[in-house]
C-alpha cells in the first residue's frame, strides 16, 4: 500500500487561463453550504438615468443575507447632487426588503471612503498597496 503522501506527487495540474473553472466553484459552493447554510444568492442592480444615458448605478448580489455592492457608479459630471446617497439609500431599502443584516463592499478611493462613512459604513479591513501605490478598503453597514 502507497502512502498518501506518494499519492499527492503523482497528481498532474493543469493550468487553464481562459476562465474559472466551474466545478471548482460548484464543489467548494457545496462545502460550504454543509457548514453555513445555502447562499440564496439574488443579483441586484439598481440603474439611474436621464433620458438615455446612465447617470449612476450599482450592480451587487446578496448572499447570506447581506448586500454585496460589486460596482457604485455616479457619473462625473453629476456628482455632488445627493444622487449617490439616494442610490445608497434605495440599495439599502432592497437589502432590508430581500432580508439582509448588513451591506458590504469595498473601494480604492479615500473620497470614496468618507462618502460611505457618513451613510453610516465602518471600514471593516484594507490591504495595503493594491493596487500598486493604492489601498482597497473593505466597508461593512449593520442594517
Amino acid at each position: 500500500m502507497t502512502s498518501r503522501r506518494a499519492d499527492a506527487d503523482s497528481f498532474a495540474f493543469y493550468l487553464d487561463e481562459t476562465g474559472e473553472a466551474t466545478e471548482i466553484a460548484e464543489l467548494l459552493g457545496a462545502e460550504v453550504a454543509r457548514r453555513f447554510g445555502p447562499r440564496h444568492e439574488r443579483p441586484l442592480s439598481i440603474v439611474m438615468r436621464r433620458d438615455d444615458s446612465l447617470v449612476a448605478g450599482l450592480n451587487g448580489v446578496s448572499h447570506w443575507r447581506w448586500l454585496y455592492v460589486r460596482h457604485f457608479f455616479v457619473a462625473e459630471a453629476w456628482r455632488g447632487l445627493g444622487l449617490g446617497q439616494k442610490l445608497m439609500a434605495r440599495a439599502e431599502r432592497a437589502a432590508r426588503e430581500r432580508g439582509c443584516v448588513g451591506i458590504y463592499l469595498d473601494t480604492f478611493e479615500e473620497d470614496a471612503e468618507r462618502f460611505y462613512e457618513k451613510l453610516g459604513f465602518e471600514r471593516c479591513g484594507a490591504i495595503e498597496n493594491f493596487p500598486a501605490g493604492g489601498t482597497r478598503r473593505y466597508m461593512r453597514k449593520v442594517l
